[in-house]
């Protein structure tokens, strides 16, 4: 069953060394979750970003609460480089597992089908191979001269985004966010925050219910109102390019970054 609590204690399911998928910043990112994360402050979380990610996982690495980053690119779009992330990478402050979109993308798949790997193409000759051991290059055993590359599945402990709506029983409507639905089948549990709670069922409705992850696949929801700005939700609001370029410019020292977080926390409370 599907619990619904506040922002504050959906954060609290967040532990110590975590596993932790976040998704791309088109999909619906929980930046208010992120801030009540950060308040909380659990360590050395392990961030895995569905395939990228931005100026959420910047604000959490900012914040020193990452020990492993698996990830394709940490970037603030057109306001630039993530600052945290790039100092980060320069003093070696955190475990960089670099990876490409497909590969992280095949990990969780295999995680949602149960198996240890999957093959992929595409990466051999790449120098990502010899800087991922984890990844095995063998011969297709179904062909002859023809190495493959297996990467290892990737079952996040926990998978937290934000969505337009959920219903009572627990279902959330993603519409063609498909990436959160492979997500929440690969990991342990799933953690939504949405702008609002509808009565009725999302399944019942025949236009909603193609888009929707069943609460099966749900562990908790929070509601909370404008819960990605400043990105964008789709069909719900724009981005806040100036915010984010606001972050950008301040984050480029830590304590500039320690400076923006501290009043935008000041803000939300």
């Amino acid at each position: 069953m599907t619990d619904f609590v506040t922002v504050s204690a959906l954060a609290a399911r967040i532990g110590n060394g975590a596993k932790l998928a976040l998704p791309v910043d088109y999909a619906g990112v929980a930046m208010a979750a992120t801030d009540a994360i950060i308040a909380r402050a659990p360590r050395d979380l392990h961030l895995v970003c569905v395939p990228t990610g931005g100026l959420q996982v910047d604000m959490l690495l900012g914040a020193g609460l990452v020990g492993t980053l698996e990830t394709s690119a940490v970037s603030l779009g057109e306001a630039g480089s993530a600052p945290c992330f790039v100092r980060g990478v320069r003093g070696e402050a955190f475990r960089l597992m670099d990876a490409t979109c497909p590969a992280i993308h095949a990990g969780l798949i295999a995680a949602q089908k149960g198996v240890p790997f999957l093959p992929l193409r595409g990466l051999i000759g790449s120098d990502l191979v010899t800087r991922r051991p984890d990844w095995k290059v063998i011969d297709n055993p179904f062909g002859e001269n023809d190495p493959i590359v297996l990467i290892p599945a990737i079952e996040p402990d926990v998978c937290l985004f934000h969505a337009p709506e959920a219903d009572r029983m627990g279902n959330v409507w993603i519409g063609r966010r498909r990436e959160l639905a492979t997500m929440a089948y690969a990991s342990k549990r799933t953690l939504v925050t949405v702008e609002r709670i509808r009565e009725d069922s999302l399944l019942a409705d025949e236009k909603t219910a193609a888009g929707v992850l069943p609460a099966l696949y749900v562990d908790a929801v929070a509601k909370v109102p404008n819960g990605a700005w400043p990105y964008a939700l789709w069909g719900e609001y724009a981005a806040d390019g100036e915010e984010i370029g606001r972050y950008a410019e301040a984050a480029r020292t830590q304590e500039g970054f320690e400076a923006f977080m501290a009043a935008r926390a000041e803000k939300a409370a």
